[in-house]
């Protein structure tokens, strides 16, 4: 049997939450044995330490490269055990920085950052269907709408208290949800006064919250999740790294299908395909987004029933999340022969990533990032023709999170690059009036290095479209 030890605490290996559950079979007999008793023995484990990590090293490489999608028994991976435990241990001590004494987040990427759970993601809806609530000693609550409690309660044996809530959108439903339901569990942990720090809340969310809990005081939440969601760990890079191998064959797919006579929608068809075939969850955007010809010029940010035709500029950005980490990734490839004026952007685009790329170093800035872009296009003629939205931004369990490079507008932050900061960068510039398009963008994931970025994807450039 493996010894098991709680944040570097040695435990007899009769302490196992194994050996609970085999004394447990002995008592109850097998005919007897039940999910429920399942979730006792883990609870009963677990009590004794809030997370059990097995004492197997992590292999040193971890994160340099995808080792694998799954646990094998050869060879050791991600301990997703250890992840969870360190993901809270790191949101208590922020949550102690901030002057909290729990947090509430509803929004999908917070909720799976903290619990591991993975729903339903019903479009429009993120931060209405699921709650996660931390305590400061590290304590998680579910509350869950309805289709996932079942399920979450037989797999999820981590997680001890999982309460049903009703899709939170019907004033009446919302009402009845806080006072009969998280009300309560509020004030069984001793939160029916405690500083609260919450991400997103609907109206209506945040009229019952102040009518079930009204000495409950409010405040942001969401900026303790990015704090902690903003440097990545090693494991963390290596979940990044599973999603970019995923997101890769989702390009090369789409590439592959780019002839004259199909449509933007039938590359994504076959797109989608190798997606799912390689187990992603889901694209980086709900809707997929591949324009051709003058739909990148200026940009259409979605697949329509445009048929691509010889000549065309064609750009790809579906990207794929893997145990809830997104990679996002774009390429623009050339249908037939290119022109020299998209020839001339396209380069233009390409030397920019580059030149971003190297300046995504621990001690830069997002700013200095973006200047590295921006003059690389200038510099070829180009600087008035970026398009007029951010030149990337953080990527993780967010598929687009800050902080963000080249944001032009009021209230932008400027932020110092540290190791393992996570960055999706991707210049755009467009041109119009360039028969079969005149727009290019190129995107990698790339995470912050000493000595500048490492890419996170790997998809090939289209070299029939560089000049230099």
């Amino acid at each position: 049997m493996v010894a098991v030890k709680r944040l570097g605490h040695p435990l007899d290996s009769t302490s196992t939450v194994i050996d609970t559950m085999h004394h447990m079979l002995n008592t109850v007999g097998r005919a007897g044995w039940t999910p429920e008793h399942e979730r006792e023995a883990a609870r009963i484990h677990r009590d004794e330490g809030d997370q059990w990590l097995l004492s197997v090293p992590p292999p040193k490489d971890l994160g340099s490269f995808g080792h694998g999608q799954f646990a094998v028994d050869y060879e050791a991976r991600i301990d997703h055990h250890a992840v969870r435990a360190r993901r809270i241990e790191r949101t208590c001590e922020a949550l102690a920085e901030a002057g909290l004494d729990a947090l509430l987040v509803w929004k999908y990427e917070n909720v799976r950052f903290l619990s591991g759970l993975r729903a339903q993601i019903i479009s429009d809806k993120s931060a209405l269907l699921n709650g996660c609530l931390l305590t400061a000693g590290g304590d998680i609550v579910l509350f869950l709408s309805g289709g996932e409690v079942d399920r979450a309660r037989r797999i999820m044996t981590w997680i001890d208290e999982i309460h049903a809530i009703p899709i939170m959108e019907a004033r009446g439903l919302i009402f009845g949800a806080f006072e009969h339901t998280i009300a309560p569990a509020f004030e069984a942990h001793g939160l029916s006064e405690a500083r609260l720090g919450v991400d997103e809340l609907a109206f209506a969310q945040l009229q019952a919250f102040e009518h079930a809990l009204p000495s409950v005081d409010l405040k942001d939440g969401d900026a303790v999740m990015q704090s902690v969601r903003l440097v990545k760990t090693d494991a963390d890079i290596a979940m990044m790294q599973e999603a970019g191998a995923i997101a890769e064959a989702v390009t090369e797919a789409a590439i592959e299908a780019v002839r004259p006579g199909v449509r933007e929608v039938d590359v994504v068809a076959d797109a989608m395909h190798a997606l799912y075939r390689l187990g992603g969850e889901v694209p980086h955007v709900a809707t997929p987004f591949v324009a051709s010809g003058e739909h990148m010029s200026p940009p259409n940010r979605f697949a329509t029933d445009k048929i691509i035709r010889n000549g065309d500029l064609v750009f790809i950005d579906i990207g794929a999340a893997f145990n809830g980490y997104y990679a996002d990734l774009g390429r623009t490839v050339i249908c037939g022969d290119p022109s020299p004026r998209q020839q001339e952007i396209y380069t233009a685009v390409y030397h920019g990533l580059r030149a971003g790329t190297r300046a995504m170093k621990v001690g830069n800035t997002n700013d200095e990032v973006a200047d590295a872009v921006i003059e690389e296009g200038a510099r070829r003629g180009f600087e008035q023709n970026f398009l007029s939205l951010f030149i990337g931004h953080g990527v993780g369990m967010g598929s687009n999170e800050p902080p963000y490079v080249g944001e032009s507008l009021p209230g932008a932050d400027t932020v110092e690059l540290e190791r393992n900061m996570t960055l999706a960068l991707e210049p755009l510039i467009w041109v119009s009036g360039v028969t079969g398009g005149g727009g290019v963008r190129l995107e990698d994931t790339i995470a912050v290095g000493e000595s500048g970025g490492i890419p996170l994807t790997r998809t090939r450039f289209d070299e029939r479209l560089l000049l230099d």
